[in-house]
């Protein structure tokens, strides 16, 4: 039995008889090949990308998992057509809280038509993609306080400027009220979680500092993480529970590098490596702070 995902954060979603993703409980997300052949375009880099022995084993693991293409029901009710078989990265978690975040300083690419062009340039200009090299295309979080998701709505989320999506990073780790949009972030997890998402970051970067097999137009980063298990427990002990992870998904767009480096990637990669490194930094001064405070009072 396919059912609509319940923890996809940006894209098309299945609902309201609009055609979009489904999964099932064995762990597999099935993805309705595009039209236009952008699906088949995306198919066959998967086919190709999965079996490529030039990418290294620790990078296939931050694709989703390729089993190939299947015909089944479409979400819109159209009948049987053709879906593109992953792995459901989110499977396994009880309360993932998960982040969409499109890398790159443009989305457009060339040989594009000009109808897709002028769709591309302004969403990249009203967003941070221009200006930030990535944008946040979507997120939810597991409040604690409420003990329910809580998800801002799309045309906030693209709304964002620098200021915004350096907010939403630090939302997305913090376990005060996500829904008051006058509390403070208080970035309770990103520790546990930005530490281990940014080794795996700077892994990927690593890669795509030397890598020419592709460009990865218009795809984004996936992260994953489920708070639940860092309240739970400390240290180590929370590290392995919390499984936070990034995958990279979408790639209907991607084109062969001919030996070129993907220098849109990079560069957007980059900046929200930074980002990431800045809320890291801001906590150490902070705790810097606490301790000095705490020896000038005796404590």
């Amino acid at each position: 039995m396919l059912k609509v995902p319940e923890h996809q954060v940006a894209g098309h979603i299945a609902r309201d008889g609009k055609l979009g993703p489904l999964v099932d409980d064995e762990g597999r997300f099935f993805k309705p090949l595009q039209g236009d052949s952008r699906g088949e375009h995306e198919a066959k880099f998967y086919d190709s990308f999965s079996s490529n022995k030039k990418v290294p084993d620790h990078i296939h693991r931050y694709f989703p998992v390729y089993h190939g293409t299947q015909l089944v029901e479409a979400s819109d009710g159209s009948g049987k057509l053709p879906h593109l078989v992953l792995e459901d990265v989110v499977s396994g978690y009880s309360n993932p809280s998960v982040m969409d975040v499109k890398i790159g300083s443009r989305t457009w690419y060339p040989d594009v038509s000009e109808e897709y062009f002028k769709k591309c340039i302004k969403k990249d200009r009203d967003t941070t993609t221009v200006s930030l090299g990535f944008r946040v295309s979507g997120f939810k979080i597991f409040d604690h306080q409420e003990l329910s998701f809580w998800r801002p709505e799309k045309k906030l989320v693209l709304g964002f400027n620098a200021d915004g999506a350096r907010s939403a990073l630090r939302k997305f780790v913090s376990s005060n009220s996500s829904a008051d949009s006058n509390s403070i972030p208080n970035c309770a997890f990103a520790s546990e979680v930005y530490g281990g998402i940014l080794t795996q970051l700077l892994e990927l970067k690593a890669w795509f500092e030397t890598q020419t097999l592709n460009h990865f137009n218009s795809c984004s980063i996936l992260m994953v993480y489920e708070n639940e298990s860092i309240l739970m427990k400390g240290g180590d002990d929370a590290q392995a529970l919390l499984r936070a992870q990034v995958k990279l998904v979408d790639f209907a767009h991607v084109l062969e590098g001919n030996g070129v480096i993907d220098h849109n990637f990079l560069g957007g990669l980059c900046s929200f490596i930074k980002f990431i490194k800045d809320i890291l930094q801001s906590l150490d001064e902070r705790d810097d702070e606490t301790d000095t405070s705490q020896l000038e009072n005796g404590n």
